[in-house]
């Protein structure tokens, strides 16, 4: 039987929203246009208070529109848009605000997120990779949730020392319900783009349903990221300290052995300031354009790119996006790096105190305005300058959407891409 998934889509203060086609609530019909506002609480709703609110769609055409949803939140494509969802609508009271979430299949929920991550307008063979992952991501993320819960487990993704801090990002932030719509989970945008594409994004959903990755009997947590740089990272460099066999280190080319040891830090420097053969390495504009919406093809420079920083930027930088004064930075030290030569610890060196961060996107995130594109970068200092040179795009974990695409391109069916990216995993079919 197919699963249903709950997707957390907005948090504010006041909701916008608008039921196309007909809904009920406690089985009276609901007015098309509502606005809902958290009060003392509560939420605020046609002048009574209530705790929680689920509107239920009468039929399968209805669908119901919030505006001014955030995408790219804490990116550098962030902005606001109004997003068309069907399925339920649930609002409840979260962290003094209201958080809007969708009630879905799990099956429509995958038309959007395929449509959303990677362009209703990529080859078949991708798309069919990319549901298959989303679908065992998904579901993985939910039976981990159930464990911990059954379990009565605190996750933590926190260590902090005198000398270092180190944290990693993951799903398990979300407790009201199974996954956020934005990258932090999996980019999910209703119906509003899978639209554009429809038909094929359903043939695609039809051929792949219920069909999951797995390994030693457990569907795999099937991650993936934009661009891995040519080399595949491992699942611990990036999140807690769990070896997954099927999460490991390979070349993205035909020959996924042939691997330089980028945790040697003259290796990583050479692989980093060359551009090796890889099949995310293309600047094919017809290959990116399956993988890149419009706010992703602002970015044009991403199996290897560069960003320079005075030492006064960095100095600034760092304090507001750490909440740490270092002081003036003087020094960036690689501690540790992983297997695509992703940087697990960094030291930063200041005049008033030196000291580890980590896991890779705390990298990022301190080291950018919004996030570095990765954290497998080298430093160089010149004339008051630091110089990050990187390779890759994401985590660089799983899947490298860039390198699928090309496949799909050269002819590779969805099966051999899978089985390329997540060694040893086998496809099952579980409903």
């Amino acid at each position: 039987m197919e699963p249903k998934v709950s997707v957390g889509i907005l948090w504010s203060k006041e909701i916008v929203f608008a039921l196309n086609g007909e809904y009920t609530f406690r089985e009276g019909k609901v007015a098309q246009n509502n606005t809902v506002s958290y009060k003392d609480g509560q939420i605020l709703w046609n002048g009574n208070y209530y705790t929680e609110l689920c509107f239920e769609p009468q039929n399968c055409e209805s669908s119901f529109t919030l505006k001014d949803v955030v995408i790219g939140i804490n990116f550098h494509w962030e902005r606001k848009e109004d997003q068309v969802f069907q399925g339920a609508l649930k609002l409840i009271v979260e962290n003094e605000m209201i958080t809007a979430i969708n009630l879905i299949g799990v099956e429509d929920y995958l038309t959007s997120v395929i449509s959303s991550e990677m362009s209703a307008h990529a080859s078949l063979e991708l798309l069919k990779a990319h549901a298959v992952i989303s679908r065992s991501w998904l579901l993985a993320q939910i039976e981990k949730n159930k464990d911990l819960v059954a379990k009565n487990e605190k996750y933590s993704a926190f260590t902090e020392t005198e000398d270092e801090i180190i944290r990693w990002y993951d799903r398990e932030d979300h407790v009201n319900f199974d996954v956020c719509a934005d990258d932090h989970c999996q980019r999910y945008q209703g119906i509003t783009r899978a639209s554009e594409n429809l038909e094929t994004v359903k043939q695609v959903i039809k051929e792949t349903r219920g069909q999951i990755l797995q390994s030693e009997g457990k569907i795999c947590d099937a991650r993936f990221s934009k661009c891995c740089g040519g080399i595949v990272e491992e699942f611990q460099n990036c999140w807690e300290d769990i070896k997954f066999p099927y999460l490991r280190k390979l070349r993205d080319s035909e020959n996924t052995q042939d691997i330089p040891d980028l945790t040697i830090e003259t290796e990583a420097i050479e692989w980093i300031d060359s551009r090796p053969t890889a099949f995310c390495n293309t600047q094919d504009k017809k290959i990116l354009m399956q993988v890149l919406n419009n706010y992703d093809q602002e970015t044009t420079d991403f199996y290897r790119w560069q960003v320079t920083y005075s030492q006064d930027e960095l100095s600034a930088l760092v304090l507001n996006r750490s909440g740490i004064d270092f002081g003036t930075i003087h020094e960036l030290i690689p501690i540790q790096r992983g297997t695509s030569g992703r940087l697990i610890k960094l030291k930063i060196v200041g005049s008033k105190k030196t000291l580890i961060i980590g896991k890779e996107l705390e990298i990022r995130r301190i080291l950018s305005t919004s996030h570095l594109y990765s954290s497998a970068f080298t430093i160089d200092k010149e004339d008051n300058k630091f110089i990050l040179t990187g390779a890759g795009w994401g985590h660089g974990v799983g899947l490298c959407q860039i390198g699928a695409a090309v496949m799909g391109e050269r002819g590779y069916s969805y099966d051999k891409i899978l089985l390329h990216y997540y060694i040893g995993a086998a496809l099952k079919e579980l409903y």
